[in-house]
């Protein structure tokens, strides 16, 4: 059994159902958020309203793992995120990503965003107007 490979899948499952406390109990207190433009958010409690705030935005966004790659404490993870602005299918992207993830003692302290991020903001601006 690896307790962080676990720890790291339980963390998309709930990304995947949009369960943001679930996700909040297996986010360490100094959890770090690093999107694709190196952008760094610190703490769980910031991190519990980034994720709210995104599921607003995608509320079916999903994550596709397709290739996961092991270390002693990290993943590398490799598939396809997606969603649609506000459930509008108009609005729909599914892209290539990737993602580093660090777990330590069941909870994850590092989860960092590989993805071409142009189509979902370009739809977030289009819809904000």
């Amino acid at each position: 059994m690896n307790k962080v490979k676990d720890t790291v899948l339980a963390f998309i499952d709930r990304i995947n159902a949009h369960h943001v406390e679930g996700l909040a109990e297996l986010m360490s207190d100094d959890h770090t958020f690093i999107d694709a433009h190196g952008n760094q958010v610190s703490g769980r409690e910031k991190m519990i309203a980034g994720w709210r705030g995104y599921f607003e935005w995608f509320p079916n966004y999903r994550i596709e793992v397709t290739d996961i790659f092991e270390s002693d404490d990290a993943l590398a993870l490799v598939g396809f995120a997606g969603g649609s602005f506000k459930n509008q299918q108009s609005e729909s992207w599914r892209l290539p990503a990737a993602w580093k993830a660090i777990a330590k003692h069941g909870r994850v302290t590092l989860w960092q965003v590989f993805a071409d991020t142009k189509i979902p903001f370009e739809i977030i601006e289009r819809n904000s107007q």
